[in-house]
């Protein structure tokens, strides 16, 4: 006689109960088995550690494939091939009649797993926790209070500090500028000029927006910012992006930022590296205001350090150093703020905190490092974090060579481009 199969059962009801009962009796099986698990691992840790180090989750970025790359592309510095800058065994098309190493075979770059879907964007840097939350500090208060006593005096010498700051991440690398290519630097030396000046930034907005306190918001992130309106009225003369950047280059602006709309919401972020570009094209989503957030805080006028994470190709590291040019390579560390770009996927993630180091609470757990493990040295110190905002996501789509499409493309997203789920262009 065959297994009997409770889904077969004609009454609806009756087949509905054999069915619970079913579930019920494998969820069972499976607690016991893995309460048994714990006793054994309780007993014998070393099979504990075994098993995570076995069991670790596949993510598409674990699985990120790359771009074979021929030795004329990083010699030109090409943009629409992505191999990794940051990993010196990358990949490399040796030719099409000699073989191809050892150490190169695809198999050792990609692992065999079944993919975990990962929901949403990664929100690491926006989660926020009651307990690290900054409002009821007596020595945060103190702080802002000196702070804004201090606005109308003159601003103190910014003591010279590296910046950005690497930061490792879970899910990417972190972001080391000082691998990129020769032939990438020589291609836009505008970009990389490694003079130390502080940017100034000209913020603003398409003809007839409406995104005026969304453009100003901009200019409390971008430091040493200025917003000026595009007028809308019918007769006035409607100026051009190239008569803006050309103003703006005439007065010391070294970028120019247009935020466009649609649906009265904020939809695409234009960045003009001046005088003559290149000019990035972006598209804006998930905007969230300051206002909007739970238990927000309120920016300073700081220099922020900036936390560039995930960038690996040579298109991303062209992005990173035009975020880089944004912000004063000299930060303010007694403001404690930073801003977090991290790209994941191709979406990059902006996130402004402010953060504090206080004493740890009997209830709370220590500092653990990216093994899980507590890290030795500040087991009575905690770390808080209390967003600033805005929060929103960016998507490159277009670099230009110079300023508009006129000027001819560096690089274009192109839609086929996601077929591949494990591709990735920055």
């Amino acid at each position: 006689m065959g297994s009997f199969n409770p889904l077969k059962v004609k009454n609806k009801q009756k087949r509905s109960e054999l069915y619970g009962k079913e579930k019920k009796q494998k969820e069972n099986s499976k607690r016991d088995d893995r309460m048994r698990r714990r006793r054994h691992e309780d007993k014998n840790p070393h099979l504990r550690e075994a098993r995570r180090i076995k069991n670790v989750p596949k993510t598409i970025e674990s699985k990120r494939t790359w771009d074979d790359a021929n030795p004329g592309d990083e010699t030109e510095g090409r943009l629409n091939v992505a191999f990794d800058v940051l990993n010196p065994k990358r990949r490399k098309v040796v030719g099409e009649d000699q073989p191809k190493p050892e150490e190169i075979i695809p198999e050792e770059h990609q692992e065999d797993g079944e993919d975990v879907e990962q929901v949403g964007a990664p929100d690491k840097d926006g989660e926020e926790d009651e307990v690290d939350s900054m409002l009821g500090s007596e020595s945060e208060e103190e702080d802002e209070d000196a702070e804004l006593n201090g606005r109308t005096q003159e601003p103190p010498d910014r003591a010279p500090s590296e910046a950005p700051s690497a930061a490792p991440s879970a899910a990417t690398a972190a972001t080391d500028l000082n691998l990129t290519p020769d032939a990438l630097i020589q291609r836009f030396p505008q970009l990389f000029n490694t003079a130390e000046h502080d940017p100034k930034v000209l913020v603003t907005t398409s003809i007839n927006s409406t995104l005026h306190w969304e453009a100003q918001l901009l200019t409390s992130l971008f430091p040493n910012s200025r917003y000026i309106r595009r007028t809308a009225h019918f007769h006035s003369y409607k100026y051009s992006i190239r008569e803006i950047a050309k103003y703006a280059s005439g007065r010391d602006f070294t970028h120019l930022v247009i935020m466009n709309e649609e649906l009265k919401r904020p939809k695409g972020l234009d960045i003009v590296h001046l005088p003559e570009g290149p000019m990035f094209h972006f598209t804006i989503s998930n905007w969230v205001e300051g206002a909007r957030i739970p238990g927000h805080g309120n920016p300073t006028n700081h220099y922020p350090e900036l936390i560039l994470n995930g960038f690996r190709t040579p298109l991303g590291l062209l992005t990173a150093h035009l975020f880089k040019s944004l912000f004063p390579p000299r930060p303010d560390i007694q403001g404690r703020q930073a801003v977090t770009l991290h790209n994941q996927r191709d979406y990059i993630f902006l996130r402004r905190h402010r953060y504090v180091f206080r004493d740890k609470r009997a209830t709370e757990k220590s500092i653990q490092g990216a093994d899980g493990k507590p890290v030795k040295g500040v087991e009575d110190i905690r770390a808080g974090l209390q967003e600033l905002g805005p929060r929103f996501t960016l998507k490159l789509r277009r670099v230009d060579k110079g300023i508009q499409w006129m000027s001819g493309q560096e690089w274009q997203w192109k839609a086929h481009d996601e077929k591949v789920r494990t591709r990735f262009n920055l």
